[in-house]
């Protein structure tokens, strides 16, 4: 089975609709360098990831002389659902507890389910996934809306009990109090400089879980005292 049969019908569609929008492209040639710029297989959270700057950077430039128009309309047409126009978000993956040894937790505060973009008091959602050095896997989606009826005193408790089962929260903004609760529930919080892609954010993750993961994320993992120790010194020199 070629890396073509891999895809979707609905994705192989955009990416055959977005080489219409530019020129002297046909779909091969557009795949070729979505390939080389994301990746095989090339996935819904990798495509919601790439941005203007990235697809005129791969494979050398080769789409370095196109206009930025008819790149942004072809970005639009991988990003969005052919009938519909709705933004794509990644699928739900079966998970069961011990299924990928050595992996950590992760929520990621979102308003789009492609980026961290969200506020931890006000983001509409949590993707929580599963993370390995050579595994990720988007587990569940938590709605941050109260349930009807329900009403909640403490806005942020409620968030952070939401996504208690998480070793590491990252998010774009978090008040002091806010992140008070979350170390509360043994939860470490990450604040990012600006807003990321969750498919970047993870490649940065497992990168680190590969290498030597500084003490705290060790300790997540469930790597013993002396091996945490053994990373704190290797990390130090």
């Amino acid at each position: 089975m070629s890396s073509q049969d891999t895809l979707s019908r609905e994705l192989a569609l955009r990416i055959g609709l977005a080489a219409r929008a530019l020129p002297d492209t046909d779909a091969k040639r557009l795949f070729t360098v979505l390939t080389h710029c994301l990746g095989l297989p090339i996935t819904e959270d990798k495509i919601g990831s790439l941005n203007l700057k990235t697809l005129k950077a791969a494979q050398a430039g080769e789409f370095s002389d196109i206009d930025d128009v008819s790149l942004k309309k072809a970005l639009h047409i991988l990003k969005h659902n052919v009938e519909t126009g709705e933004t794509l978000k990644p699928d739900i993956q079966a998970y069961v507890e011990g299924d990928m040894p050595g992996s950590v937790r992760i929520a990621c505060a979102s308003n789009d389910a492609i980026n961290v973009d969200g506020h931890f008091g006000s983001c509409n959602q949590f993707m929580i996934y599963q993370v390995s050095a050579d595994e990720a896997r988007l587990i569940d989606i938590r709605f941050t809306d109260s349930p009807d009826g329900l009403e909640v005193d403490d806005k942020n408790l409620f968030r952070a009990e939401l996504i208690q089962d998480c070793q590491v929260i990252y998010m774009a903004s978090v008040g002091g109090p806010a992140a008070a609760k979350i170390v509360k529930l043994g939860i470490h919080p990450i604040k990012l400089q600006g807003i990321e892609s969750i498919t970047g954010i993870i490649n940065q993750l497992q990168t680190v879980i590969a290498g030597t993961p500084p003490p705290w994320l060790a300790k997540v993992m469930g790597i013993e005292a002396n091996n945490r120790f053994r990373f704190e010194r290797e990390a130090t020199g």
